[in-house]
């Protein structure tokens, strides 16, 4: 079974529960799949990667308005951002611990033979591939900065 059809499934599954954000949040990941999989010069199948980046790019979304919303003093709002959020980050793979992300940019640094910070394209052209959908760019992003420094 493929992504789409388990998440129809889930929908359908959240439409008899009667789960409305869980719902909603559902109904916008496959969304946001469709216009990506019937978008000018795309497949027809959506590949794994492309679907956790799309996915982790709809948690960023729904984390990032919640905080504005509670920066607005308007928490009922923000809750409803998070619920989502929440509910996507469901279909994402576990997140790499601090340490292991790491370990993995160390052994990526080794084998590309980075040295300097002027090599840090090169390694995060190879991190972001290699740890897609496990980790934020942002803490990779850092993670290498802090490693290449030193």
């Amino acid at each position: 079974m493929n992504f789409l059809d388990q998440l129809t499934e889930d929908i359908k599954s959240a439409m008899k529960a009667r789960e409305t954000q869980r719902l909603q949040a559902l109904r916008g990941i496959k969304k946001e799949l469709l216009e990506a999989k019937t978008a000018k010069g795309a497949s027809d199948e959506l590949p794994e990667a492309e679907i956790m980046k799309i996915l982790q790019k709809m948690v960023k979304q729904r984390r990032d308005s919640a905080q504005i919303f509670i920066d607005q003093n308007r928490p009922e709002l923000a809750e409803v951002e998070s619920a989502e959020a929440d509910v996507i980050a469901t279909y994402l793979p576990a997140s790499l611990t601090p340490q292991e992300l790491e370990a993995a940019v160390s052994a990526i640094i080794a084998k590309v033979g980075a040295t300097t910070m002027k090599e840090m394209g090169k390694v995060m052209g190879v991190a972001s591939k290699e740890l897609a959908g496990k980790a934020d760019g942002k803490d990779i992003s850092d993670c290498v900065k802090r490693l290449l420094a030193n």
